[in-house]
């Protein structure tokens, strides 16, 4: 298979950068939901809202995707990622000074904030393609991924070297955030992806909203993004609790999170590839089995190695569906409609996660008598949503291709 390098040699560079702000600034988001559910617990006069700093991260996320896709559209990658670290700087300011006070409101407004990051941070897949020919464009999403992989080590390391490191419990995580992002923000200058090209008002700039979102292959791209991801962040904000809550110390919180942001991340050096050979509706599906997988080992108990198996199966599950479904989504929609749909596709799916993260602490501890019922409930919830996702996949195979959807 050839590759165009005259194109590529940008894209390249594009892809080292963001690999870098993968693994450094990303590294946040490893550190705040490992701790998120905790602090939440420690504020919450309720414990079934200890989730709920997560959620609003994700809603955050949800309600800005659209007009974050609409800045980077108008005025480039770079300016929406400068926003992007900005809002996560303001939000860890925000929730430490919330932590300071024990404030449980203000702690869920800097959450919000934090929103305004994770949703910038989406876009980091798409930007990875945006100068990449269509034989690399598989390649250089799973590469950017793969930037998750230092963000592994980096965020549950500093979370640990962290949480206590000022007389409040997990201030100084707060603290370091606020550092990252406003460090982290100078390597965007480094990119250099074009802004897209404004179209004449008497020229078509794509499909409307719905005709895109009634497109097959953009519906069962978005749908599959969802599940992959909801069941992902359901699993994964309710773990720590569970693990904590089972007698085990927050340092194995810590360290299974970092075996599960490991087994999201390292698949990505050959995700791309496997696309390539393979085709995008295989990985998908595998994504999904594995994803199965893990909801079963989990249901298996409460003791550390069930633990490490559940998350680690879970990030595997989460790099096959995730990435294939946005490969999916990106070879389904031209230039011109990138600012649109993936924007919508980004609100859908987080709006998803956000449903996902606000059960997880009423399944987790409202739902049974003890940590293990809690635990058996939220990996049980997994199964309708697999169901949805893999039904979607079979319904598209079963579909008569034309030369449109094939794209």
């Amino acid at each position: 298979m050839t590759i165009s390098t005259a194109s590529d040699a940008r894209s390249r560079r594009n892809v080292t950068v963001l690999m870098i702000a993968q693994a450094t600034i990303g590294s946040q988001l490893a550190m705040i939901f490992v701790l998120g559910g905790l602090a939440g617990q420690s504020l919450a006069s309720n414990v079934c809202w200890a989730t709920l700093p997560i959620s609003m991260i994700v809603f955050g996320s949800m309600t800005t995707a659209p007009w974050m896709s609409h800045v980077m559209q108008k005025f480039g990658r770079r300016t929406g990622f400068l926003v992007g670290v900005s809002g996560g700087a303001i939000g860890a300011a925000i929730a430490a000074y919330a932590l300071s006070v024990s404030s449980f409101p203000l702690f869920l407004l800097g959450s919000y904030f934090t929103g305004i990051y994770m949703s910038a941070h989406g876009f980091y897949r798409f930007a990875a393609v945006d100068t990449a020919s269509k034989e690399f464009s598989p390649k250089a999403m799973s590469y950017v991924m793969a930037g998750g992989l230092a963000a592994a080590f980096i965020g549950p390391q500093m979370t640990i070297f962290t949480t206590d490191a000022m007389t409040v419990p997990f201030l100084g995580t707060y603290v370091a955030v606020v550092i990252i992002n406003v460090v982290g923000g100078f390597l965007f200058l480094f990119l250099d992806i074009p802004t897209p090209k404004k179209h004449p008002q008497h020229t078509s700039g794509g499909r409307s909203r719905w005709g895109m979102l009634k497109s097959p292959r953009i519906a069962v791209a978005i749908i599959a993004a969802m599940v992959s991801y909801a069941l992902m962040n359901l699993i994964m904000t309710s773990a720590p609790l569970a693990i904590v809550g089972s007698g085990h110390p927050q340092s194995a919180a810590a360290h299974v999170v970092t075996g599960h942001v490991l087994a999201m991340f390292i698949p990505s050096f050959f995700t791309g590839h496997l696309i390539v050979r393979f085709g995008v509706e295989k990985i998908i599906s595998l994504g999904l089995i594995i994803l199965a997988s893990a909801g079963v080992v989990g249901l298996m108990g409460v003791d550390i190695m069930g633990f490490y198996g559940a998350l680690i199966l879970l990030g595997i599950g989460w790099n096959f569906g995730f990435i294939g479904a946005s490969t999916m989504l990106t070879a389904a929609h031209t230039d011109q409609e990138r600012g649109s749909i993936q924007g919508i596709n980004d609100m859908i799916v987080f709006g998803f996660v956000t449903l996902g993260s606000l059960s997880s602490g009423v399944l987790m501890n409202c739902s049974g008598s003890n940590v293990v019922a809690g635990w058996s409930a939220v990996n049980l919830a997994m199964v309708p949503f697999l169901a949805l996702a893999g039904g979607a996949l079979i319904w598209l195979a079963m579909r008569p291709k034309t030369s449109i959807e094939s794209v």
